[in-house]
C-alpha cells in the first residue's frame, strides 16, 4: 500500500471523522455550558463514561482491532463470510444485552467503586440515575463497531466515520434545548426530569449512529441471520483471542480507574477548601477530548484503513512490506501530530479559552493547563497505536497486553505519587502528566515488540525524523507564543491568527529544512478526493 494510496483511503475516513469530530466538539462546549465543569458535571462525565469503560473492558479490543484479521480471512471464503459473520454477530449480541443487564442492576456497585469520594454525598444518588440511563450504550457501540469492522472488511471505510455525526447532531439538539430553556443548574437542583432527558438522550444518539450503518452492510451482499452454532472453529479462534484482549482492557481500565478516583476525589477535597474552580474529572475528559481532535482526525483514520492491508500481508508473509507500512504510516502522521502537540503545549490556555464560551475564564485557563499537561503524550500516544495495529495483524494480543501492563503501571505509579504531593486543585494536571509519560513507554515497549515478528523500526526512522518536526514546529511557535500577548482582539481572533500563522510557516521551515515528507503530504491532501 503506497503512500498515497494510503493517504486517499484515510482521507476517505478523515473528511468524516472531521466532521464527527467538530460536531461532537460543540456538543461537548455546549454540555459543559449546560452542566460546568464542577461537581455536576463530573456526575455526568462519570456516568456517560462507564458504558466506554464496560465496552472497552469486556469487548472493545476484540471488535475493533482482533477480528479485523479473521474478518479478512473470512471474506474470502466462499460464502462470502455469511456464516461466520452471522456466528460472530448472534454472539455478539447476546453478550453486549447480557452485558447490559447486569451493569444496569449494579450500577451503585460501579459508582461506588470508580467515585468514592461520591459516597454518602448527594452526586452518588444522580450519578446512580445518570448512569443507568446511558449504560445501554453499551450494546449499541458494541453493534456499531462490529457492524464498521463488517464494511471496513469490504473496504468500505467512509459510513462509519459519518455515523457519529448523526449521533452528535441528536446530542447537540437536546444539549441546546437545554441551554436556552434551564439554568444554572447544580446538584441539588436538577429534576428527575431534566436527568432523564440528559441521560436518555444521549443514549438515543447511539442507537441513530448504530442504524445508519444497516444499509451499508446490506450493500456488502452478506447473508447474515441468527446462528447459535457457535462451536465454528474460526468462531473459537476468535473468542480465543479476544480473551487476550479481557486482560488488555482490564489492564487499561485499573489506570482508568485510579485517574477517575483521583480526580473526583480531588475535586471534592478542593471544593471543602474553598477552592471554585473545576479541577476534577470534567476538566480532565474534556482537556483529553480536544487532544483526541488530531489523533483521531489523522492516525485512527490511517490505522483503520492500514490494517486489512496488513493482515494480508501477514497472509502472504511479507515482514519487509510489514515493516514499510508501519514506518510509512509513522512518518505521514508525525506530520500532522507533532505540530498539533506543540501547539496544545504552548497555546492550550488560548484554545480552552476560545472554545469554552459557557463557563468562567479560571476554569477554562485550567482545562488549558490540563491539556498542555497532556500534549506531548500526543506523539507516543499515535506512534504506540500503530505498532499495535502491526501486532493486530500477526494476531497476537499477548505482546500487546505485555506493552500495556508497563505502560499503566507506569501511569499509575506517577498518578498516585503527583495526588500525594500536589495541592488538590493540581491534581488533574498532573495526571495528564502522568498519562504522557506512560504514553512514552508503551510507545517503546510496542515498537520492541515488533521484532519477534522480524519487523525492525529503527531509532533513525522514527525519532529523528520526528525531532525534526519537533524543531520546525518550535521554530514558528516560540515566537509566536511571544508574540500572541501584543495582538489586538479577543482570544478566538488570536487563536485563529496563531494557527494561520504557524501553519504557514511550519511549511514553510519544513521546506527550508528539507523535510519533503510535508510539502507531500499537503500535496496530497490536496489532490485527496473522498469516495465512499
Amino acid at each position: 500500500m503506497s503512500t498515497p494510496s494510503l493517504f486517499r483511503s484515510s482521507a476517505v475516513m478523515a473528511v468524516g471523522t472531521i466532521f464527527s469530530r467538530i460536531t461532537g466538539l460543540i456538543r461537548n462546549l455546549l454540555l459543559v455550558a449546560v452542566l460546568g465543569t464542577t461537581l455536576l458535571g463530573d456526575t455526568y462525565n462519570v456516568a456517560n463514561t462507564m458504558p466506554n469503560i464496560l465496552y472497552n473492558l469486556l469487548l472493545g479490543g476484540a471488535l475493533t482491532a482482533v477480528f479485523v484479521p479473521q474478518l479478512v480471512r473470512a471474506v474470502r471464503s466462499e460464502d462470502g463470510g455469511s456464516a461466520f459473520i452471522s456466528r460472530l454477530l448472534t454472539a455478539t449480541i447476546f453478550l453486549l444485552g447480557s452485558l447490559v443487564i447486569v451493569s444496569v442492576l449494579f450500577a451503585p456497585l460501579l459508582v461506588r467503586i470508580f467515585a468514592t469520594g461520591y459516597v454518602g454525598r448527594p452526586e452518588f444518588h444522580l450519578t446512580v440515575l445518570f448512569m443507568r440511563y446511558c449504560l445501554p450504550q453499551i450494546f449499541f457501540m458494541g453493534l456499531f463497531a462490529l457492524l464498521s469492522q463488517i464494511a471496513n472488511a469490504k473496504e468500505k471505510f467512509g459510513p462509519m466515520m459519518w455515523a457519529p455525526v448523526a449521533n452528535n447532531l441528536l446530542t447537540i439538539a437536546i444539549f441546546g434545548w437545554f441551554l436556552s430553556s434551564a439554568a444554572h443548574l447544580r446538584v441539588g437542583n436538577i429534576s428527575f426530569s431534566e436527568t432523564t432527558w440528559l441521560g436518555l438522550g444521549t443514549t438515543a444518539g447511539y442507537v441513530v449512529q448504530t442504524l445508519v450503518l444497516i444499509p451499508v452492510i446490506r450493500k456488502t451482499k452478506i447473508k447474515i441471520r441468527m446462528r447459535f452454532d457457535w462451536r465454528d472453529s474460526e468462531l473459537r479462534n476468535s473468542l480465543h483471542l479476544a480473551s487476550w484482549t479481557l486482560l488488555f482492557a482490564a489492564i487499561s481500565q485499573i489506570s482508568y480507574l485510579v485517574t477517575v478516583n483521583l480526580s473526583t476525589s480531588a475535586a471534592v477535597r478542593a471544593l471543602k477548601a474553598g477552592v471554585t474552580t473545576g479541577v476534577g474529572f470534567t476538566p480532565y475528559s474534556n482537556a483529553f477530548l480536544i487532544l483526541m481532535l488530531p489523533h483521531s482526525i489523522i492516525t485512527i483514520s490511517i490505522v483503520t484503513a492500514l490494517l486489512p492491508h496488513l493482515s494480508a500481508l501477514v497472509i502472504e508473509k511479507k515482514p519487509t512490506e510489514i515493516h514499510d507500512q508501519l514506518v510509512r504510516a509513522i512518518r505521514l502522521v508525525g506530520i500532522f501530530t507533532v505540530p498539533s502537540a506543540i501547539a496544545f503545549l504552548l497555546f492550550g490556555p488560548l484554545i480552552t479559552h476560545a472554545l469554552f464560551f459557557g463557563i468562567s475564564a479560571n476554569d477554562s485557563q485550567y482545562l488549558g493547563n490540563t491539556l498542555a499537561g497532556f500534549a506531548l503524550g500526543l506523539l507516543p500516544l499515535s506512534v504506540n497505536l500503530i505498532a499495535l495495529r502491526g501486532l493486530n495483524a500477526f494476531e497476537n494480543v499477548k505482546l500487546q497486553v505485555i506493552s500495556n501492563a508497563l505502560m499503566n503501571a507506569i501511569a499509575i505509579a506517577i498518578s498516585l505519587i503527583l495526588a500525594a504531593a500536589l495541592p488538590a486543585k493540581w491534581v488533574t494536571v498532573g495526571l495528564a502528566g502522568a498519562l504522557s509519560v506512560s504514553y512514552f513507554v508503551g510507545a517503546w515497549c510496542t515498537l520492541r515488540l515488533l521484532r519477534r515478528y522480524e519487523v525492525n523500526i529503527h531509532v533513525g526512522e522514527t525519532v529523528g525524523f520526528y525531532l525534526k518536526l519537533v524543531v520546525v514546529a518550535l521554530l514558528i511557535a516560540v515566537p509566536m507564543r511571544f508574540l500572541v500577548g501584543y495582538l489586538p482582539g479577543g482570544n478566538t481572533i488570536h487563536l485563529l491568527f496563531v494557527l494561520g500563522v504557524s501553519g504557514v510557516g511550519y511549511i514553510v521551515f519544513a521546506k527550508l529544512l528539507g523535510i519533503t515528507e510535508v510539502a507531500s503530504a499537503i500535496q496530497l491532501l490536496r489532490k485527496g478526493r473522498v469516495s465512499g
